[in-house]
Order: C-alpha cells, then structure tokens, then sequence
C-alpha cells in the first residue's frame, strides 16, 4: 500500500506562500530568457533570488532514484526536444526560435512546492506557438479535475483526452506528476493518460505537482548522455507546464499560481 501524505491546514499555509515565492522567481527569470543567454545565467539568477529570499533551490544536489549522481542546479532548462531535467551550462546559450522549459523547485520553510513554465525564445514558429498554448490549456485540464473524491485516472483521462482534440500531439507517458510537499517527489505518481475512476482517490490536504509534458511528434523519450535530461525519441519539440495544487473538497488552490 503506497503511504499518501496529508498536508495540515499549518503545512499547506507554509506552501502557499512558498509557492508565490517560487511563482515570483520563475516569472522573473522567464522574463531574462532572451536569445543568446547562457542557460548557466538563468540558473544563476534562480538561485540568487531564492537565496535573497532566505529559502533554498530543492532540486540542487537532488537526487531521484535511480541517478546516479546529484543534480548540479537549481533551475531545469530544457530547449526544444529536452522535456524535463534540462541542465544549465555555459556552452547551452539559448537561440532565437528556440523554445525552453523552465522548472524550479523551492524549499521554503522545510516545504516544497514546484513549478514549470515553456516560454519562446524571440519569435518562434507557428507549430511550436500551438504546442505552448495547447500544453498550457491541457494543465488547466489537469487542475480542473483536481478534487477531492476524484482520482489521479480522471486527471489523466481530461489532458488526454482534450489534446486529443487539439491536433496531432504527443503525451508523455513515461514521466508524470506527482506529490510534493515534505519530499521534492511524493506519492501518488499522477499521469497524464488514464481512464476515469482509476488509479488514486484524491483526499483534502494533499498537495499534487500537476505537470502535463506534450511534444510535435511521438511520447517516446530517452535519456540523454549527461543520465539527466529526457528528450523525445523523434527529437520533436515539447513543451512543460506544472503547478504545485493544494486538494480540498471543492477543488485545487493553485499555490504556485503567477
């Protein structure tokens, strides 16, 4: 039986205002990307501001089972066909046209809430706009169905089953949401597929990363040589949008909400 944590009414106080913290950063460093920065510069100014804040970057020197090593950064930078846990560096500078993921974690008063953001780097094409727009809607989805009593296969059952109608994109399957709180990553794993009525019953207090990823092409992904960032098999683009949620009995509060 997997152990589901339930957050305190003092817990989810704590996460709210991390999350408009984290929400407050992520908006300031979506705002740097421009062409021709270093990835390794948005990452610095992530950990600056979480620092100024007195708070600490959860993702730094994190390590998920199965690495084999600790992730380096505080900020994922994930460009075109990286769909998550894009490392920074100084020789990753970011193009005009290119799109990028931006995902930070933040660990605020022992707590962690978590957010991602997909954002163009100058102009972008037409098909890369529409998958921006369509990942963006497709969270919503998710959070609309973020209620206690539903279940993680109603959360995946609305993103599918609204890309579905969007056109010729990809859902990741292999990678998913998840809960947050006292760990960086926490039960249940929350996909974004399903059927409804499946999977995990939804509780008031728990706090759910709801992180729809979608690409132009296929859902296969495969790990990139540096054993952290996941890229498409096709090398299509994707795109990421996530929220930290706080479940109650008539909906999801946004706690990371911009």
């Amino acid at each position: 039986m997997k152990t589901l944590s339930i957050k305190s009414r003092e817990d989810i106080d704590v996460l709210r205002e991390g999350g408009r913290r984290l929400a407050a950063i992520l908006s300031r460093v979506a705002e740097a990307v421009r062409p021709g920065i270093p990835s390794l510069e948005l990452d610095a100014l992530a950990r600056r501001l979480i620092a100024e804040g007195g708070d600490t970057p959860s993702f730094l020197n994190y390590q998920a089972k199965g690495d084999k090593e600790k992730f380096p950064a505080g900020l994922c930078v994930s460009v075109n066909d990286e769909i998550v846990h894009g490392l920074p560096s100084a020789e990753k500078i970011l193009q005009e046209g290119d799109i990028v993921g931006i995902d930070l974690g933040l660990r605020h008063k022992g707590l962690c809430t978590d957010a991602a953001i997909t954002v163009p780097v100058g102009a972008i094409n037409a098909d890369s706009q529409k998958l921006l727009e369509v990942t963006k809607q497709a969270l919503a989805c998710a959070i609309g169905e973020a209620h206690a009593g539903a279940t993680t296969g109603d959360i995946g059952y609305a993103v599918e089953s609204f890309v579905q109608t969007q056109g010729t994109f990809g859902v990741v399957r292999d990678l998913a949401g998840h809960g947050v709180g006292y760990a960086v990553h926490e039960e249940p794993f929350v996909p974004n597929y399903g059927k409804r009525g499946e999977g995990i019953k939804l509780q008031a207090g728990m706090v759910l990363a709801l992180e729809p990823m979608l690409t132009l092409g296929g859902e296969k992904i495969v790990l990139s040589a540096d054993g952290f960032a996941y890229r498409t098999k096709d090398g299509s683009r994707s795109a990421h949008f996530e929220h930290t949620v706080a479940i109650t009995e008539n909906g999801a509060e946004i706690l990371t909400k911009m």
